[in-house]
């Protein structure tokens, strides 16, 4: 049963309070129920948990999947909105400083612990977060969904209010009713492949809804919290937070990301801040009605209106059609050149007549000239209140919205200089791999350019590549120097892999010199992803920054050198304990290798949503970061559903992103401490026999000869490439093997299934393995380090929330999809096995008796929903061996509808794909 039956008696819409957390449930509930039965009456027994979905017609039951799945999300919908009201009970009551990982908590901390103002203002100048949005295919809802749910929540905020009478609120109720109608009506599943262009108005719809808006207030949070902390001290508070994106920039395996799908993603970015900027500066035209005879106008800002009329061609009639108001005459003229800059993008055939802005820097000059005006004038309420905001904005948003990355991969990249090295040379190419592979690249890079090369001689695919190059190397001047963030070159594996890079970059003219022999502007960021490439990293770049091109253009970057280290693939790699052990290693050799060469290592960390690909609570992630590693910059990946979660309404979008700096500037303080930055040996050595023990018991079953055939039958591995959820394939090149499957749908799978195996696989079999060796000195040392270790309790944590995720009776039934008996049996006893080894083994490290005991409110999310989502798996393994064996192409699209709408059901209640 999903929810405790709802009488049929009169209701009266309730007021939603803090002390009544099922409240909101109830409301969600009951208008889901009056839909139900007003469109499909004999699922409400199904809805109401009084009856069950096997035995429905494929029709019906597709339309129960989806009404499961709609609950599911009205469920998080309500969970948002109750977290949202205990956050404010608490800051009501105690204090905002009371407020876990908020600015307040984190800075009240450190003035209590007499971290000094200076330490702190040093930070600020420093602290770098980009959470970076990619388009990786694990998004299963579409736009108008996302909207609708949206409103949803929307109401259920304004059911919180007193104030309306009984009658106002029926009329709500009757809102939220449309709008679950609405949701009921609209089909959830993507009827064919999005393209790039739809994947990137789905990533600007999280900035027009909530992103533009909550942002700059993140940053007055972050004011209002050192004033408090430290009064008297004065800070400047940098944009030190920004949105990076992939969308339309990662080409990574996907053949639809071309330079030109690039160009317009660029013009795209663009336009959606500057007509937020075109907005906001009018809605201050309207505003500032201020009269030069009621507030005198100071001399610096009467110099900069004078300027700002003498650009615009009709500047004296602005001036006439807003006689003796300054601000707004300043205002029309900002409102003009927004004008123009929004037509140049648009290609309008009818520009506005005067000068848009060459850039961003332009923009903020003339509105911190008109905040200067407004304080100086004797008005810094409204300057800091009305203007400011704006201002802001432009600083964190620029004329790009988003700094979009470039992702590429070696083997494209390496094919594009192969073409280049035979422009100038007879024969083949050197080996990669070979000393006169290495010798060419150092020897072009340190050679002049004259002029760009005329590249028409080269292969389709070559011209393709360099095109992406120029496209850099124009937009950077024309559109914004921070349009771009970074190349990050996937399955690097060499220095002369990153060498070509900064070649391929000169070829194109992204250098700052025209010789092309000193700078790189564009950070080339080397992802390290298996384990092997983690562990070989830091002799990489150990070499790599060496090289004088590098040394230049990371110190014109800021003295930093990016590396991006990859969650999904090391765990896909080599299970869940090695991979997390491997990143962190990987990390504290990496920030050594930095310090040694004078140049700082900033980590990009490239996690997924799901626990097997980085997920985790996101201050207790940072603070198992090793000590020293974050420093105030800190990049991740933000993919697929985790978007919609985090970022779809505006309270939680601004906790998320307050969350996210807070506690990357936890993790900077705590550095800043005497001796923070010393290891355990102990522990360390624990680890690393942990690590290698699981990772054998994981290996084993990774190579086990019938494990590509069982999972491929025996979980929807095949069917999640119906959904229709990314615009690029699930795998690189098109093989069938597991080493070139993506990690995205070998989790995605292995959660359907309810295996579960990547989060949790080889954990039983290390932490015995540890236990046969030391005995009870090393069962002593497993609590120590469940004490005391932040990455050891964080990786238990995740793996007994993991493991209640899984279901022994379900997996055995989708095992039941592998025709191959011998198959079937070794290798679903192997994971039975492995699963009560690690089940027993995880109790004896945390003393409870029961799996996740220390999370009440994860068990009792999980208690709301697993009713219903192992209802769903078993139908979902009865709809997988009917669509298999279906040859009636009539039958088989219906059943592929259900089929596909329980894979959408599952995913929304377990609030993660891959």
């Amino acid at each position: 049963m999903i929810h405790t039956p709802v009488p049929d008696t009169a209701f009266v819409p309730p007021l939603i309070t803090g002390t009544e957390d099922r409240v909101a449930l109830d409301v969600l509930f009951r208008s889901l129920v009056d839909v139900c039965r007003r469109h499909q009456p004999e699922l409400e027994a199904t809805l109401r948990g009084q009856a069950d979905i096997a035995g429905l017609s494929p029709e019906l039951t597709a339309r129960a999947l989806q009404v499961q799945g709609i609950w599911f999300q009205l469920i998080a919908i309500a969970e948002q909105n109750t977290a949202m009201r205990r956050r404010r009970h608490v800051e009501r009551n105690a204090g905002r400083d009371r407020l876990k990982n908020s600015f307040s908590a984190v800075l009240a901390r450190a003035a209590a612990q007499g971290v000094p103002a200076e330490t702190v203002h040093e930070l600020l100048t420093s602290l770098r977060v980009r959470p970076t949005l990619t388009a990786h295919p694990t998004e299963a809802k579409r736009v108008t969904v996302l909207e609708k749910f949206r409103r949803i929540y929307l109401i259920l905020k304004e059911l919180e209010m007193p104030r309306w009478t009984e009658r106002e609120r029926h009329a709500l109720m009757d809102d939220l009713r449309d709008e679950i109608e609405l949701v009921w009506m609209t089909g959830e599943l993507h009827l064919e492949k999005p393209t790039v262009d739809r994947e990137v108005a789905w990533g600007l719809h999280f900035f027009d809804e909530t992103l533009f808006e909550m942002l700059p207030e993140t940053l007055n949070s972050l004011e209002e919290a050192l004033a408090s902390a430290y009064p008297g001290a004065r800070f400047e508070v940098p944009a030190f937070f920004q949105f990076g994106s992939w969308i339309g920039g990662d080409r990574d395996g996907n053949p639809f990301v071309t330079a030109e799908v690039t160009r317009r993603t660029l013009r795209r970015n663009a336009l959606a801040s500057l007509r937020r900027y075109r907005d906001g500066v009018a809605g201050l035209a309207r505003t500032l009605s201020i009269s030069a005879r009621a507030l005198p106008v100071p001399e610096a800002f009467a110099s900069a209106l004078a300027g700002a009329l003498a650009l615009q061609p009709d500047g004296e009639a602005i001036a006439r059609r807003n006689p003796g108001e300054p601000y707004r005459q300043f205002l029309t003229c900002l409102s003009r050149r927004l004008d123009a800059t929004v037509a140049g993008l648009e290609n309008s055939g009818s520009a506005p007549a005067g000068p848009g802005y060459a850039d961003a820097d332009a923009l903020i000059a003339d509105l911190r000239a008109l905040e200067e005006g407004l304080s100086a004038a004797g008005c810094p309420s409204l300057a800091a209140n009305r203007v400011r905001p704006v201002r802001r904005m432009v600083e964190i948003f620029r004329f790009s919205t988003v700094r979009l990355d470039i992702r590429e991969n070696t083997t494209r990249t390496t094919r594009a200089l192969q073409a280049l090295w035979r422009r100038t040379h007879d024969g083949e190419p050197p080996d990669v791999d070979a000393p006169a592979w290495t010798e060419w690249l150092e020897a072009e890079l340190g050679r002049p350019l004259d002029g760009l090369p005329d590249l028409s001689s080269l292969d389709e695919e070559a011209r393709e590549t360099l095109a992406t190059f120029r496209l850099v190397a124009e937009m950077r001047g024309s559109l914004d120097r921070e349009a771009f963030g970074a190349f990050v070159l996937s399955m690097t594996h060499s220095v002369p892999d990153i060498l070509g890079v900064y070649l391929l970059a000169k070829t194109a003219g992204v250098f700052l010199d025209a010789a092309g022999i000193e700078v790189c502007p564009l950070p080339i960021v080397p992802l390290f992803e298996t384990i092997d490439d983690l562990r070989a990293a830091p002799a990489i770049m150990r070499a790599l920054l060496k090289v004088p091109v590098v040394r230049r253009s990371a110190r014109q970057q800021g003295g930093v050198q990016e590396v991006m280290i990859g969650y999904s693939d090391s765990n896909k790699d080599g299970g869940f304990v090695a991979s997390n052990w491997e990143l962190a290693k990987a990390q504290r050799l990496l920030t050594q290798v930095g310090e040694q060469a004078g140049i700082g290592i900033a980590f990009f960390h490239g996690r997924g949503g799901s626990v097997s690909r980085g997920g985790a609570p996101t201050a207790r992630a940072i603070a198992a970061q090793p000590p020293g590693s974050i420093r105030g910059r800190f990049r991740t990946t933000e993919q697929g559903e985790v978007v919609s979660f985090k970022y779809a309404n505006r309270g939680t979008a601004a906790y998320q992103m307050e969350l996210l700096a807070s506690a990357v500037l936890a993790h900077a303080l705590d550095g800043a401490a005497p001796g923070s930055l010393a290891a355990n040996p102990e522990f360390d050595d624990a680890m690393e026999a942990l690590s290698g023990a699981s990772r054998a018991a994981y290996v084993q079953l990774l190579t086990h000869p019938d494990l590509v055939t069982y999972f491929g039958a025996a979980s929807p591995l095949d069917e999640i490439a119906l959904l229709n959820i990314g615009s690029r394939p699930a795998r690189r090149f098109g093989a069938r093997s597991l080493a070139d499957l993506r990690a995205i749908p070998w989790v995605f799978a292995w959660s359907q299934n309810r295996h579960g195996i990547t989060g949790w696989y080889g954990v039983g079999s290390g932490l015995k393995s540890l236990l046969d060796v030391r005995s009870e000195g090393g069962r002593a040392l497993l609590r120590r380090m469940f004490e005391q270790s932040p990455l050891f309790r964080l990786i238990m944590d995740e793996v007994e929330k993991t493991l209640l995720t899984v279901d022994l009776s379900i997996a055995r039934d989708f095992a039941g999809l592998c025709p191959d008996e011998e198959a079937r049996e070794a290798v679903f006893a192997m994971i039975e096995a492995e699963y009560r080894l690690t089940c027993a083994m995880a109790l004896a490290v945390s003393g409870a008796s029961t799996l996740a005991e220390r999370f009440p409110l994860y068990r009792g999310r999980l208690d709301e929903r697993l009713p219903v989502l192992n209802q769903v798996s078993r139908e979902q393994v009865d709809l997988l061996r009917r669509f298999r064996a279906e040859t009636d192409e009539a039958k088989r699209e219906t059943l592929k509808s259900a089929l596909l709408l329980s894979i959408n059901c599952v995913a929304t209640g377990f609030g993660a794909t891959g």
